[in-house]
């Protein structure tokens, strides 16, 4: 069973500029000649963790971290009052991935993510093709109505009613029929006593459910105010707004993916993005390898899951 490579620094970060006012932060690691990797943190709204880099052979992989629009250490933070999202859309984020690997000097790069990073991965190599030499995805998720309705409309209550009466507790019984547009409303309100505990609902309920066993210091992580604004804001902001994208658009146009390389890894009780979804995925993209593992839920540090990740990027390392 593979575990995480040894920690390792960056060798070199940076701010890069891709318009629009915002500024993503980067860092590079591992090998300055070896071969190109960029791995997608979850979210939208996450951040990168030194942990992501150690899923990729030091010695092998030039290793490429960076923060998308409004989170992490990219700049302006979402979690600020004056907070403009109207130019953080998955297509934003597309951009930014190809001005990043041209900024860096990139020819081609190996894509790998997980969760909200499947998705970005998917729609940039379906934009990209050429300049993605493979792919790792893990913990699927595509943007479906079906998808946002499993988990934030009441789906996955039936397998968390504990956890439910949390995540509804800051919306007015009279808003609960549409929770992420209820929540939108919430998050939106330049008040901090209405949305800082509705950042914290949000947070802690995703957070709570990720793991097949509670994590006390994930969820103290998600929940931290500033942390938890930024995330839940622009985690709903684009679920408002379907990503950008026509429902399925990311399954169907997987057709675009047959001559790249590619893993898809799934937790078979993954609660937050269910393992049909990847099934889907796999049906339109049969090149890819398909792994479920058939203990594990959500996220990428499970046993499970890590092997089958570190397992993919040390066979394409060559």
């Amino acid at each position: 069973m593979r575990d995480f490579y040894p920690a390792i620094e960056p060798f070199d970060s940076g701010l890069l500029d891709v318009g629009d006012g915002q500024q993503i932060y980067y860092e590079i690691s591992g090998n300055p000649d070896g071969k190109p990797a960029v791995y997608l943190h979850g979210g939208p709204g996450g951040t990168s963790s030194a942990d992501q880099r150690r899923v990729f052979d030091p010695a092998k992989y030039r290793i490429v971290l960076f923060d998308q629009r409004g989170c992490g250490n990219s700049l302006p933070h979402a979690s600020a009052p004056e907070a403009d999202l109207s130019a953080n859309t998955t297509w934003h984020l597309v951009a930014d991935m190809e001005l990043l690997r041209n900024h860096l000097g990139i020819d081609r790069w190996l894509v790998c993510g997980g969760s909200w990073g499947s998705t970005l991965a998917l729609a940039y190599a379906q934009t990209h093709p050429t300049s993605v030499s493979e792919l790792v995805l893990r913990g699927i998720f595509t943007l479906r109505k079906s998808e946002l309705d499993w988990f934030y409309e009441g789906g996955a209550s039936s397998i968390y009613p504990d956890l439910w009466p949390g995540f509804l507790a800051p919306v007015p019984e009279d808003e609960r029929g549409h929770l992420i547009a209820a929540y939108s409303r919430l998050l939106n309100d330049p008040d901090p006593a209405v949305h800082v505990p509705a950042a914290t609902a949000w947070s802690r309920w995703e957070s709570s459910t990720i793991t097949l066993l509670p994590d006390e210091e994930l969820i103290n992580h998600f929940t931290e105010d500033a942390f938890a604004v930024a995330f839940a804001r622009i985690e709903n902001h684009f679920f408002m707004n379907g990503g950008w994208c026509e429902d399925g658009q990311l399954i169907r146009g997987a057709a675009a993916l047959r001559d790249i390389p590619g893993v898809i890894i799934q937790g078979r009780y993954d609660m937050c993005t269910p393992a049909v979804t990847a099934w889907d995925l796999h049906q339109s993209w049969p090149e890819a390898e398909f792994k479920i593992i058939p203990d594990a839920g959500h996220a990428f540090d499970q046993p499970g899951i890590l092997d089958a990740i570190i397992e993919a990027t040390d066979t394409f390392a060559g």
